[in-house]
């Protein structure tokens, strides 16, 4: 298992690839699926009817992928170590396996580039995002490029 950055806040300059920040967990809830429905208007049945989920192979209805990468980018501000980041300039992004209500979920962030902006007054960083469910399986996995003052 790969130890994590100490406690803090994290700049452009205090990062180096190959650096891992750990976040808390979040659970999912069947409250903040239903809420995350209503919010964005995707009551597709898959995530609003466990009938239906079931009848599609599913334990259970499934969370929205969007609603987990939603909770892993607050989970990201949240942690102990975190980014200081200024906003984020892109997401490449999995589904890699569902997540259920009750699931537990919890990411690893891996500095894996760094480079200045063209006027040099600024740095991008992009974290490889291994999101992980309480039986440590990946269930989503990305990347997300970060701008930063120097």
């Amino acid at each position: 298992m790969t130890k994590g950055l100490s406690a803090g806040q994290y700049g452009y300059n205090d990062l180096k690839v190959g650096d891992v920040m750990k976040t808390g967990s979040a659970t999912i809830t069947t409250d903040l699926i239903s809420s995350f429905a209503d919010l964005t208007g995707d009551r597709y049945a898959l995530h609003i009817d466990d009938d239906v989920a079931r009848g599609l192979g599913y334990k259970a209805r499934v969370a929205h992928g969007l609603l987990v990468l939603s909770v892993v980018d607050g989970l990201k501000f949240q942690s102990d170590a975190k980014p200081a980041g200024l906003a984020s300039l892109g997401w490449n992004w999995r589904f890699e396996q569902p997540v259920f209500a009750g699931d537990e979920i919890r990411a690893e962030l891996t500095v894996t580039a760094k480079r200045l902006t063209s006027s040099q007054s600024r740095g991008i960083i992009t974290f490889q995002f291994s999101v992980f469910n309480q039986h440590d399986q990946i269930v989503q996995s990305g990347t997300n490029d970060l701008i930063f003052d120097l």
